[in-house]
C-alpha cells in the first residue's frame, strides 16, 4: 500500500498555479460544520460574465486524503477556466475518516451546495459537469451513474448513496456530463482484468480501506462503490481517459465502464492513451482539449447561441 500512496502522491501532487482566474473563494464549508474535509474552493474564469457553467473536479489520493482540493488546478483546472467554466474543487472524507459511502455522500453534498449557492457565487447551474482522477475518477463516475439513486441494494447490503450531509438536501446532486480520468470502475476485478504493481485484493489495499474490509470478502459493498453497478440509459454523457501503461489502476477498468455505457446506449467516448501512466502522459494538452470540447458540446443550447 505504501508504494501505491507514493505513486499517487507523485503523479497527482498539487503544483504552483499562476493566477488564471478572476475571482476565487477558498475553504467554503459545504456541510455546515467546521471540518477541513467539508471545505471546497470556487474559481471563476478571467473572462467576465454574469454567471458561468460549472465543473466540479475531485482530486485523486487513493481515498487516503481529506484535504487535497486544488490538485490539478494547473492542468485540468486551468483548461476549464480558460474555456469559460467555473471550477469547484471539494475536499471529502478520506477512508481513514469514514468508510464508503460517506466520502461519496460528501461529493453529493458539494454538488448540492453549488446549486443552493449559485447566485451568490455567479454559477450557472443549468450545467453542472463533474470530473476526477484516479479515486476522484471513481467518485466522478459514481456521481454520474448514480445521479438518480438515493439508496441502492446489492445482495444483502443496502446503502444510502445520496446521504444527508449539509443543509441543502432539497437541492439535486445530479450532474450533466462526466469526464473520468483513469478511475476504478469495478473494483472486484482489478486484480483479474489487468496487471498492476500491487494487489488490490489485499486487506490493506486502498480499495479495501475504502470499503472497510478486504474487497473479495465484501463483494456486495464493493459493487456498491463501483460506478459500473449503476449504469443505465438515464446516465449523462461520459468521456473516459486511461493510459495503457497504468500500473496503478489497470486500463481494463475504463474499458469495462465504457462497454457498460455503450450497452446501455449512454453517449460515451473512451480514449486509451498510448504510453500513458497513472497521470503522466494522460493529463496532456491534447486530452485536456478533448475534455473542454466535450463539456462545451454538452452545454445547454443557450450557451452556444
Amino acid at each position: 500500500m505504501k508504494k501505491y500512496v507514493l505513486i499517487v502522491l507523485a503523479t497527482l501532487a498539487i503544483n504552483c498555479f499562476a493566477q488564471d482566474y478572476s475571482q476565487s473563494w477558498k475553504d467554503l464549508n459545504y456541510a455546515g460544520d467546521s471540518a477541513v474535509y467539508h471545505r471546497l474552493d470556487i474559481y471563476l474564469p478571467k473572462a467576465e460574465k454574469k454567471s458561468y457553467p460549472v465543473v466540479v473536479y475531485i482530486y485523486g489520493s487513493a481515498w487516503f486524503s481529506n484535504s487535497s482540493k486544488g490538485a490539478d488546478l494547473n492542468t485540468v483546472g486551468k483548461a476549464l477556466l480558460d474555456a469559460g467554466f467555473a471550477v469547484v474543487m471539494p475536499n471529502h472524507r478520506s477512508s481513514m475518516d469514514a468508510k464508503f459511502p460517506a466520502p461519496m455522500n460528501d461529493i453529493k453534498a458539494a454538488i448540492r451546495f453549488v446549486r443552493a449557492n449559485a447566485d451568490k457565487y455567479r454559477l450557472d447551474t443549468t450545467f453542472v459537469g463533474i470530473s476526477g482522477s484516479s479515486s476522484g475518477g471513481n467518485m466522478a463516475a459514481m456521481a454520474g451513474t448514480s445521479r438518480n439513486v438515493r439508496k441502492q441494494t446489492s445482495g444483502a447490503v443496502t446503502l444510502d448513496i445520496e446521504g444527508n450531509v449539509g443543509p441543502n438536501t432539497r437541492f439535486s446532486s445530479s450532474v450533466d456530463a462526466v469526464v473520468d480520468w483513469f478511475g476504478p470502475t469495478n473494483m472486484l476485478v482489478m486484480d483479474s482484468c489487468g496487471g498492476t504493481d500491487f494487489i488490490h485484493n489485499a486487506p490493506n489495499s486502498p480499495a479495501s480501506a475504502y470499503i472497510g474490509g478486504p474487497i473479495q470478502d465484501n463483494k456486495d459493498k464493493c459493487l456498491l462503490a463501483s460506478p459500473i453497478t449503476y449504469v443505465d440509459p438515464s446516465d449523462p454523457p461520459f468521456l473516459i481517459f486511461h493510459g495503457d501503461k497504468d500500473r496503478v489502476v489497470p486500463h481494463c477498468q475504463s474499458e469495462l465502464l465504457y462497454e457498460a455505457l455503450q450497452k446501455a446506449k449512454v453517449t460515451s467516448r473512451f480514449f486509451l492513451v498510448q504510453g500513458g501512466q497513472h497521470g503522466p502522459g494522460v493529463h496532456v494538452a491534447e486530452n485536456l482539449k478533448l475534455m473542454v470540447d466535450f463539456f462545451t458540446d454538452n452545454l445547454p443550447k443557450k450557451h452556444s447561441d
